[in-house]
């Protein structure tokens, strides 16, 4: 004995609108929660204050031009020589300061060759339209 009438063997539609609005709501719900970050920019240590060495010496003041080369008082070199230079000199922290004009890709390169030299680099950005020059070593 067969209390239950058979179903027909037809599809059923699926409703859209009770789907869609559960996307909209969990797409508001990440967009309320989440927290958006440029990932474009680079994140530095920005503590430019003057500091000093552990021996209590100055920190050498290195300047970054526009056109990539660095100056370390006198001397203006690529960030690979002088990164060679400060490691025989037996400095492992500096200052740097760049200006406007120093482009992204040329800061960045820098200090990737003064951190792959084992170099602790505190970045500025100059105040003045140009950068001041520096004691030499």
């Amino acid at each position: 004995m067969q209390l239950v009438e058979p179903r027909p063997h037809r599809r059923l539609p699926i409703r859209m609108t009770p789907l869609i609005d559960v996307v909209f709501i969990l797409l508001v719900f990440f967009m309320v929660t989440s927290r958006l970050a440029p990932t474009s920019q680079l994140q530095l240590d920005n503590d430019t204050r003057a500091s000093a060495g552990g021996d209590g010496e100055p920190l050498p003041s290195l300047v970054m031009q526009p056109d990539g080369r660095i100056q370390w008082g006198d001397r203006l070199e690529t960030p690979a020589q002088l990164a060679r230079a400060l490691t025989r000199a037996g400095e492992s922290e500096v200052n740097l300061e760049t200006d406007g004009q120093v482009s992204l890709g040329d800061f960045t390169a820098g200090l990737t060759h003064l951190q792959d030299a084992g170099i602790t680099t505190h970045w500025q950005r100059s105040s003045g339209g140009t950068a001041s020059r520096q004691e030499a070593p």
